[in-house]
């Protein structure tokens, strides 16, 4: 049987001794196991409980939303109430089996959240029930709870909003690593930003704009996306779906091109973006949002001395802990500065979240996409 109490359904049953003294207990996951108990013993297993979460049950078809076990809680681990999860397009290619990490079958998406901290393991010391905490994983966020690490784990202030709070880790955090670590973007130099109204294209406007103080020059494929990157601090604008962009730079430069490009795009943008720059310029490859990756003609690095430089920026956590976990730090102590601002394009709930990614995947989305899950 099962009882629902504060929406967490409660699942148990009664074992009753009986010749030969064996009962049976299902695993909702699993086969049956067999227990042997006392003759004429009654025996009340512990309560079950379980939380939703959405499942990728297979790949390239819509999740589900599920009741899944909540697991007991280890030494070292956090218990977290999630509140809002980030919708990645790292998501969306991980349920379509086209993510460079696979996971196993089924799985729960999501890899940014925010939330309570609602138990902490007895060997945790930096973090304690009531804690207000944003989070990054490889997978599992999409949920009522994700028990975390609580080594990825950043405290925020109470009275933050948890959909701001939720945009924060992969979009700035990923912005902040290409123009800081990557590019080494300095002052008085020009930044070009593709997808400029995307969440990472939107974050990195934000941050060389308003953190960094550079010029940005934004690039998008409309007009609406173009005034929304304006909005967030661009100086100028390029709707690459009705002009060329190599052409316009050039023009909107005198001709100088642009110090540094942060392209999430791909394809023929890509290359574009690679002509337009100046002399000793830098490229960041974030993505290939169009679909397309570009080849790299090495003669264009070596004649015009520019440098082409990759950012997988989840890879910093296994490689190089401490650049990854600045990248957070930085983006709150901006946000507590008042220096950025998270733009929350669309907020799905849990139920809605196929909706979500159709939204993503079908271009209609401009900043970060939000799951709230209450």
């Amino acid at each position: 049987m099962a009882r629902v109490i504060g929406g967490a359904a409660l699942r148990w049953c009664l074992r009753v001794g009986s010749a030969p003294w064996l009962a049976c207990r299902r695993n909702i996951f699993g086969p049956k196991s067999w227990d042997p108990i006392s003759p004429g013993s009654i025996i009340f297993l512990q309560p079950q409980r379980t939380y939703r979460a959405a499942l990728c049950t297979e790949l390239k078809k819509p999740l589900v939303i599920r009741d899944v076990p909540s697991a007991l809680l280890q030494p070292h681990e956090v218990r977290i109430r999630v509140r809002c999860c980030g919708v990645n397009f790292a998501d969306i290619l991980a349920c379509q089996g086209l993510y460079q990490e696979q996971h196993s079958l089924p799985f729960t998406p999501g890899m940014e959240y925010s939330g309570d901290v609602v138990e902490t393991g007895k060997a945790v010391t930096n973090i304690k029930e009531g804690d207000c905490v944003i989070g990054v994983t490889k997978r599992k966020a999409l949920a009522e709870e994700y028990i975390a690490d609580p080594k990825l784990l950043w405290k925020i202030p109470q009275g933050v909003p948890y959909e701001e709070a939720a945009a924060l880790p992969a979009s700035y955090g990923t912005a902040i690593l290409a123009l800081k670590h990557r590019a080494q973007t300095q002052p008085g130099e020009t930044v070009l930003v593709t997808a400029a109204a995307g969440a990472t294209g939107l974050a990195v406007v934000d941050v060389a704009a308003n953190a960094l103080k550079v010029k940005v020059i934004a690039a998008a494929g409309s007009d609406s996306k173009c005034n929304l990157a304006i909005q967030k601090g661009a100086v100028e604008s390029v709707n690459y779906s009705g002009a060329n962009l190599r052409e316009e730079v050039k023009k909107l430069t005198s001709d100088k091109g642009v110090d540094v490009v942060i392209d999430t795009v791909g394809g023929d943008i890509f290359k574009q973006a690679l002509h337009s720059l100046a002399f000793e310029g830098r490229i960041v490859v974030v993505g290939f949002a169009g679909g397309t990756i570009p080849s790299i003609p090495a003669n264009i690095l070596l004649l015009k001395n520019i440098s082409a430089l990759g950012l997988f920026w989840g890879r910093y956590r296994d490689e190089e802990f401490p650049i990854f976990s600045s990248t957070i730090s930085s983006a709150l102590s901006y946000y507590q500065d008042g220096q950025i601002q998270p733009y929350v394009g669309g907020v799905f709930k849990l139920e809605e979240v196929n909706e979500a990614f159709a939204h993503v995947t079908q271009r209609k989305s401009t900043g970060k996409v939000i799951i709230s899950i209450n």
